[in-house]
């Protein structure tokens, strides 16, 4: 069954208190059996978090490919597994612009992800320049071809999708319910001629585009999207629950 998913993308923001808060008022949420909730969370808070959980999932924003060595700040995939983290985030916008990831580690590190049992939130998207020249669809393709459809049909099960129209986000334009609509369908028409009708409609496919308690509803309602990628609304409980009360 294709699970309605919404996942928590706190970014850099929040105190512990403040973290701990929000996350104690979702573990109250009521949710059907198909329904999620996933916490990405900064790294100094997830212990702190995973000490609280009942049935929100825990996940980290990024993590270094290597078990360990030498790479003083940076955080492993060990220390993820340690914590128990059980999913990831990998091929973020914001990782692939302001810290230059390219597809050949984005590629490292969903293997590494998938080799040790990980949930995995693929992002993908296209900037400003692809969409005005119409080129997002083959744009958002190649993003999948080169991260992503290396994966084998058991592999690929672990991946839920986040489609980010970049050039919507915090940008003040807007992606309409039909441009997002439009994408989450060729993305599931993708992954259905790499993978076939039933992996592809098993899979959870998020969008990611400046998502809020005001236009989830009419998101969550198409056909092909599955919940939302949240930012900026994920750090006020009260707005984070209207919207998982859109699914």
């Amino acid at each position: 069954m294709r699970k309605n998913i919404v996942a928590a993308n706190w970014k850099m923001n929040l105190t512990k208190k403040e973290a701990l808060s929000i996350f104690e008022q979702l573990e109250e949420v009521q949710l059907k059996d198909n329904q999620e909730i996933i916490v990405f969370s900064p790294y100094v808070f997830l212990d702190a978090l995973k000490q609280k959980q009942k049935k929100v999932k825990v996940g980290a924003q990024n993590f270094h490919p290597a078990p360990h060595g030498a790479y003083t700040g940076k955080v492993s995939i060990n220390h993820l597994l340690d914590l128990e983290v059980e999913c990831v985030l990998i091929g973020h916008s914001e990782r692939r612009m302001l810290f230059n990831e390219s597809d050949e580690l984005i590629k490292t590190k969903i293997d590494v992800a998938v080799e040790n049992k990980l949930e995995i939130v693929f992002c993908c998207g296209e900037p400003i320049d692809i969409r005005n020249k119409s080129s997002h669809c083959s744009y958002v393709l190649q993003q999948m071809e080169a991260n992503l459809f290396h994966l084998d049909h058991e592999q690929i099960k672990q991946i839920s999708i986040a489609y980010e129209p970049v050039w919507a986000i915090g940008t003040g334009k807007t992606a309409t319910t039909e441009q997002a609509e439009n994408m989450h369908r060729f993305i599931r028409m993708c992954v259905e001629q790499r993978y076939g009708f039933e992996i592809s409609n098993e899979m959870s496919i998020l969008y990611g585009g400046s998502c809020n308690a005001t236009n989830s509803s009419e998101l969550f309602a198409c056909e092909n999207i599955d919940g939302g990628l949240i930012g900026g609304a994920s750090l006020k409980a009260e707005e984070l629950c209207k919207i998982i009360s859109s699914l």
